[in-house]
């Protein structure tokens, strides 16, 4: 089966999750908690307009396509959303105050206010449960042939917030560092015309997130990228960035040795509200 079609059929099922399929010997799974702006049938458009779809608030722009052309250059598996993070985030966790927003970047989201509890336990068992269920067994799935993998995670943020122009090309964010993160950080810092946020625009330290629940928590090594979104909006920059970002990715992931567990302390703090 073709990620096209596995795509298609996860489209028209309103599937939780979008599953590319790739070599378990590569020792990395990438995951892409915002990568589409799907909406089930039945939820229609929460109560917003149509263009309310297009913007960052409803998933990370451009993000899907890096992650396809990232598997594709390392022949590695990796786990998509498929549904939008206006429905529910799944990079929260099930407790966090912001897991469904009622508004977002100054839109009200309608159809999230008022929700009852009967209605919140009904979005996390149908779409957020079955997507991190997908993660979890995809790294069972690299540990039963005795591989221990590394993760990867995709976002987008966009060039202007608030009014300020953001000077990054690209970030990288963590909550511990346990090696991933720096040699990213480094790697991409050596390109002199790139500006690298380095736990910025955004603080990585996100209690419950997806880096949290299946990097820190298992004690594996994991990273976090912000693409900037202006400069993932067409093909030929999708792809110039998969480029960028495969090379450094592999260098890690291929030493098994840069994949031993790391056993911290897993983080318990307040959630953080992390902006787009």
């Amino acid at each position: 089966m073709t990620d096209k079609t596995m795509a298609s059929q996860s489209e028209a099922n309103d599937a939780a999750f979008i599953k590319i399929e790739g070599d378990v010997s590569s020792g990395l799974l990438i995951v892409c908690d915002h990568a589409r702006n799907h909406m089930p049938q039945d939820y229609g458009n929460l109560g917003l307009p149509s263009s309310a779809f297009e913007r960052h608030i409803a998933y990370d722009i451009g993000v899907e396509a890096v992650v396809r052309r990232m598997c594709k250059a390392l022949n590695c598996p990796a786990v998509l959303s498929n549904f939008s993070r206006l429905l529910i985030d799944p990079n929260r966790g099930a407790d966090d105050p912001t897991l469904i927003m009622r508004l977002s970047d100054g839109q009200i989201v309608p159809g999230n206010h008022p929700i009852t509890p009967a209605e919140k336990r009904s979005r996390i068992e149908r779409f957020h449960a079955p997507y991190h269920d997908a993660i979890a067994k995809q790294i069972e799935a690299f540990e039963t042939a005795g591989i221990t993998p590394a993760l990867f995670s995709v976002h987008s943020f966009t060039p202007v917030w608030k009014g300020a122009h953001r000077p990054w090309q690209v970030a990288m964010l963590r909550d511990v560092d346990t090696g991933f993160h720096s040699h990213m950080v480094a790697a991409l810092r050596k390109n002199a015309d790139l500006t690298v946020g380095d736990n910025e625009p955004y603080d990585g330290a996100l209690a419950g997130d997806c880096m949290h629940t299946h990097g820190l928590r298992r004690g594996l090594q994991h990273a976090l990228v912000e693409l900037r979104q202006d400069l993932i909006a067409d093909e030929a920059g999708q792809s110039h960035w998969a480029q960028m970002l495969a090379k450094p990715v592999r260098d890690f992931t291929v030493k098994p040795e840069n994949r031993t567990k790391q056993f911290v302390a897993s983080r318990t703090g307040p959630y953080m509200r992390i902006e787009s």
